[in-house]
């Protein structure tokens, strides 16, 4: 385990900062925010990355020794307040890493914060003005191999192999001069208030589905699995509505993830509560089947293990999990890296807000100008592969036009 080093973490209200993403700097912004609230950060006092085979579990371990070592004076106690880090989950084989800020400002409805670390200083003015990219260029190589992909996993579905497979395609974004990540933060949270907009490590999107939210003690999930893609019709698209509510196809594609979440969360939690039906979660690009279960943990669980228990989902992975996940390596072919992984924060009490890491994209390590944009869809008996390419294209929508420089 890498050394933990002892901080002082000190955290004060402050008087309202303005809009928190046009405090970040340009240069590795931590962000996690929704309508307004949330948390920016930057700078990095703790850093862990990890590789193994139980990153939750390592993850876990480190944060509880940083916690054991570290002196915190908070006096806000808010969600988010105190020792925070910012994380970030491979799906399934790569590297996940955590990091704690060394300056954190967060709002939590009127009330505002900066937690520092040792004397790390909080500038709360504006910072250097955003740059937009002037142009980018979209290289699409996998198209094709998405088809063919969605083609043999619903023979495999109809053979018995597995009941459901989710498949994922990248889009590589090339654009003419190394990307501000501020750019496309302040649009998908501009354009997708209802979404969790982040920043972590180089990821950067604005995820619908909130994997798990604990705090004291309570835990709340959002499943969406069932995509409808918008027409651009507004009456056709009122129609098309409530046809979704009924479709056999995406009600079955929906079952499969919400049984799993809550299968999952019944091993920690006492009074879990399922709704009856699903409800249509509405986004600018696209449509969602959408449940929120809720829970009451009893075994004194943190984000952390709740997020071992949950993750892959079938929402993001299919099922059953260990097949689905053993047919993705097979026949997805690409490497998904953190992509459709846990991503969001944790404080020192453990509790945390971890979405999946959809509707994003990835920053290249090495070339600032080069990212990697992502979409995923799942894969049940009645899928046909057009449709499925389709409405992969409607979710890399999001991406897309928060790179526009218009």
């Amino acid at each position: 385990m890498p050394e933990v080093t002892v901080r002082t973490v000190r955290t004060v209200v402050v008087d309202d900062p303005g809009p928190l993403l046009e405090l970040l700097p340009a240069e590795r912004p931590l962000a996690w925010m929704r309508d307004g609230e949330g948390l920016v950060g930057w700078g990095e006092a703790a850093r862990l990355e990890l590789s193994g085979a139980d990153p939750f579990g390592e993850a876990t371990a480190w944060w509880a020794a940083l916690v054991a070592g570290a002196d915190v004076q908070d006096d806000v106690r808010l969600p988010g307040t105190g020792l925070v880090a910012f994380g970030s989950f491979a799906f399934d084989r790569g590297t996940s890493v955590l990091v704690v800020p060394e300056v954190v400002v967060g709002r939590h409805g009127t009330t505002c914060w900066v937690t520092t670390v040792d004397d790390a200083v909080a500038p709360l003015g504006p910072r250097e003005p955003v740059r937009p990219p002037h142009r980018f260029d979209l290289v699409d190589r996998t198209a094709e191999q998405f088809t063919a992909a969605v083609a043999d996993a619903v023979g495999r579905i109809r053979s018995g192999e597995v009941a459901k497979v989710v498949l994922a395609r990248e889009v590589e974004a090339r654009l003419d001069a190394p990307l501000d990540p501020r750019w496309p933060l302040q649009r998908l949270a501009g354009d997708y208030t209802g979404c969790w907009t982040f920043s972590v490590d180089r990821m950067i999107g604005a995820t619908p589905e909130m994997l798990v939210r604990l705090r004291d003690g309570q835990v709340s999930s959002r499943v969406l699995a069932g995509t409808l893609r918008r027409s651009g019709d507004a009456n056709r698209d009122e129609r098309m509505t409530t046809a979704f509510g009924r479709s056999i196809k995406d009600l079955e594609e929906h079952g499969y993830g919400v049984r799993s979440v809550v299968e999952a969360l019944a091993r920690h939690c006492v009074d879990v509560d399922v709704p009856s039906s699903p409800f249509v979660l509405d986004l600018p690009n696209v449509l969602h089947l959408a449940t929120d279960v809720t829970g009451t943990v009893a075994d004194g669980s943190s984000s952390l293990d709740l997020l071992a228990s949950l993750h892959p989902s079938a929402a993001v992975c299919g099922a059953p999990t260990a097949t689905a996940r053993r047919v993705i390596r097979e026949i997805e072919g690409l490497d998904r890296g953190r992509y459709a992984g846990p991503v969001g924060w944790l404080d020192s009490r453990g509790d945390g807000e971890w979405g999946i890491a959809l509707r994003c994209a990835e920053l290249d390590a090495d070339d600032g100008s080069r990212l990697r944009l992502f979409a995923g869809c799942g894969i049940v008996e009645g899928s046909r592969p057009a449709d499925e390419l389709a409405e992969s294209n409607a979710k890399l929508l999001a991406m897309r036009s928060a790179l526009s420089p218009g």
